[in-house]
């Protein structure tokens, strides 16, 4: 379900916009998109999000960061939950059991709950130093990844700071899939670098 490269939109630093970077995305293989935004409106986002839905539609997930009623809304195929965000339970209780519900953890504690709890996967974050997310705090290592694989079953997604040069070090740990945000959409040619990413997982 969650394997490979996992793309998630960044808006305030894409060279081509969340549309244009989707697309790309979508024609390197990339099946999973995270829809996140920061600072728009509701009425923007899911404006927005209806049209990456349409673009995924068949070929990729489309995960919602945060805005459960926006995934709602949408009929996305499910929603990424910060530690601070709405709970696993009671978003859960509002979208029922069909949709995908991802949880970032910080470390062995957080990720074995989440999965106790019945997280479809579980974002390992921040792995190394990162610059896109102000709140994304100290980072874990690579080292934590090998802790969780041993204790859980669900696939582990990898975040923060991942680039090209690390990220076999990432892969090496069990790590299901790796995002890396700015490695990839603050360049002149994001499907090279997705291709880049999606090859380390041949």
């Amino acid at each position: 379900m969650i394997k490979g490269y996992y793309f998630i939109t960044d808006a305030d630093i894409s060279k081509n916009g969340n549309a244009s970077d989707v697309r790309t995305a979508i024609d390197t293989g990339v099946t999973v998109v995270q829809y996140r935004s920061k600072l728009d409106s509701t009425e923007h986002m899911i404006k927005e999000a209806r049209e990456l839905k349409e673009i995924c539609t068949g070929k990729a997930l489309f995960i919602i960061n945060d805005r459960v009623g926006i995934c709602f809304s949408v009929d996305a195929d499910g929603v990424h939950l910060g530690q601070g965000d709405m709970s696993y339970e009671t978003a859960r209780d509002l979208l029922g059991r069909d949709k995908i519900i991802g949880v970032t953890v910080h470390d062995l504690r957080e990720a074995v709950l989440a999965e106790k709890k019945g997280a479809d996967y579980l974002g390992v974050s921040p792995i190394f130093s990162t610059t896109t997310k102000d709140d994304a705090g100290r980072p874990c290592g690579a080292a934590l990844i090998k802790e969780i694989k041993k204790a859980c079953r669900v696939p582990v997604t990898a975040i923060g700071g991942i680039d090209l040069d690390n990220a076999k070090e990432v892969i090496d740990a069990g790590a299901d899939a790796i995002c890396a945000i700015s490695a990839v959409i603050t360049k002149d040619d994001v499907k090279g670098e997705v291709e880049k990413f999606q090859a380390l997982f041949n």
